[in-house]
C-alpha cells in the first residue's frame, strides 16, 4: 500500500529586527532551531522576513521615502551570500525544510531589489528561489518584476512543495501552476499591513486566501505572517496619523490549513509565536474525489494554461560565427 509523509509544520509569526540584516538573521535561526526542538519538519516564515518590509512606501511621499530605499537596499542580501549560508546551516542543524522571505538585491544593478521566497532543504541544500511576480500596490515603489522560471514546486521527502508571496496569493493562475505541477504543500509568506485601507481587514484577507488555495487544489496551506513592533512603528511613522495607522489591530494572520480549507490548530492573530500542525498528506485523497482541479475535474480540451518558464534577462548575447581560416586574409580597404 502506497504510503504518503506525514510531519509537523511550523508557521513563524514574528517581527524582524528591522533593516538590522544580521540580528534578523540571527533571530530566524533561533527561531528555526525552536520550531526543530518542537519537531518540526517544515518551517516557514513571513515574507520578507529579511531585513523587513518598506512601510514607508504607505506613510510617506515617495520623496521623503527614498532615503528609506537606500538602506533597505544596502541591508537586503544577495544570493548566494552569507546570510543564505547561515540559514542554510541552521536547517540541516535542525533537519527541516526551511521556506523564508527575504530583500534579495539584482546581481547587475544597483537599483533593484526583488520580494524573495527561499526554498531550502533539510541537508541544507538551496533548493531555489522564488521572485514575486509583481508587487503589490505601493510596493512597486521598491520592488521588481519576477518571472515564471521560478513557479515551480519541489519534490522532497514531506512532500511535493511550493509557495508564493503575500498577494501573489490571490493571482489564481499563478495558484494554479503550481497546483498543476502536482503541489501537496503550500507556503504562503505575508506580512503584517495595517496601513490597507479602513474597510479592508488583514486577518480576513490571509484566511479567505489560505481556505481557497487549500479547498481549491486539496492542499495544505501554511500561512506565515510578519508582526509588527513598536519599535518598527518609531522608525517609520512620520506622524500622528502614521503612527495611528500603523498600530491598528486585526493585520496579521498566521495558520495551517487542510486540504478541506478549515483550519487546523488555533490561528495567532498580531502577537509573535510560532504555530504547529501535524499534517498528513494522505488527507488529499478523499477530498481530490469530488474535486480534483489538476485532474478528472478539469476540462483540458477547453482550459489552457501556458507558463512561460524562460527567464528574463536585459541582455542577450549572440556568440560571434566562427569562420575558418583557409589562407591570409585580403587587405582591408578602410585601411
Amino acid at each position: 500500500m502506497t504510503q504518503y509523509p506525514q510531519f509537523r509544520a511550523a508557521a513563524v509569526q514574528a517581527a524582524p529586527v528591522f533593516l538590522d540584516t544580521a540580528a534578523t538573521v540571527d533571530k530566524a535561526t533561533r527561531l528555526i532551531a525552536e520550531a526543530a526542538a518542537e519537531g518540526a519538519r517544515l518551517i516557514a516564515f513571513p515574507e520578507v522576513f529579511i531585513p523587513g518590509y518598506p512601510y514607508w512606501n504607505w506613510t510617506m511621499t515617495p520623496v521623503d521615502g527614498s532615503p528609506w530605499f537606500e538602506r533597505l537596499y544596502r541591508a537586503s542580501i544577495d544570493i548566494p551570500g552569507p546570510e543564505v549560508d547561515a540559514l542554510r546551516a541552521a536547517a540541516k542543524e535542525a533537519g527541516a525544510y526551511v521556506v523564508i522571505g527575504v530583500n534579495e538585491r539584482d546581481p547587475y544593478s544597483m537599483g533593484t531589489l526583488y520580494n524573495s521566497i527561499l526554498f531550502i532543504g533539510a541537508a541544507g541544500e538551496l533548493l531555489g528561489v522564488h521572485r514575486k511576480l509583481v508587487p503589490t500596490w505601493a510596493e512597486k515603489l521598491t520592488w521588481g518584476h519576477g518571472d515564471g522560471s521560478s513557479l515551480r514546486i519541489y519534490e522532497t521527502e514531506i512532500g511535493r512543495l511550493g509557495g508564493l508571496a503575500c498577494g501573489e496569493n490571490t493571482n489564481t493562475l499563478a495558484r494554479f501552476s503550481l497546483l498543476a505541477q502536482g503541489e501537496q504543500v503550500h507556503v504562503a509568506g505575508y506580512i503584517a499591513l495595517p496601513v490597507a485601507p479602513k474597510e479592508y481587514d488583514m486577518v480576513e484577507a490571509i484566511k479567505v486566501r489560505g481556505a481557497a488555495h487549500s479547498f481549491e487544489g486539496k492542499v495544505f496551506t501554511v500561512v506565515a505572517c510578519a508582526a509588527i513592533t513598536p519599535e518598527i512603528v518609531d522608525l517609520v511613522a512620520n506622524n500622528d496619523e502614521a503612527r495611528q495607522l500603523l498600530q491598528r489591530p486585526h493585520s496579521a494572520f498566521s495558520g495551517i490549513f487542510g486540504p478541506d480549507g478549515g483550519l487546523l490548530t488555533e490561528p495567532l492573530i498580531d502577537e509573535e509565536g510560532i504555530v504547529y500542525a501535524d499534517i498528513d498528506l494522505s488527507r488529499s485523497i478523499q477530498p481530490k474525489q469530488m474535486h480534483d482541479i489538476i485532474g478528472h475535474y478539469n476540462r483540458f480540451d477547453v482550459f489552457q494554461l501556458h507558463l512561460n518558464r524562460q527567464p528574463q534577462r536585459a541582455l542577450h548575447t549572440t556568440a560571434a560565427p566562427q569562420v575558418p581560416l583557409l589562407g591570409p586574409l585580403p587587405d582591408d580597404p578602410r585601411r
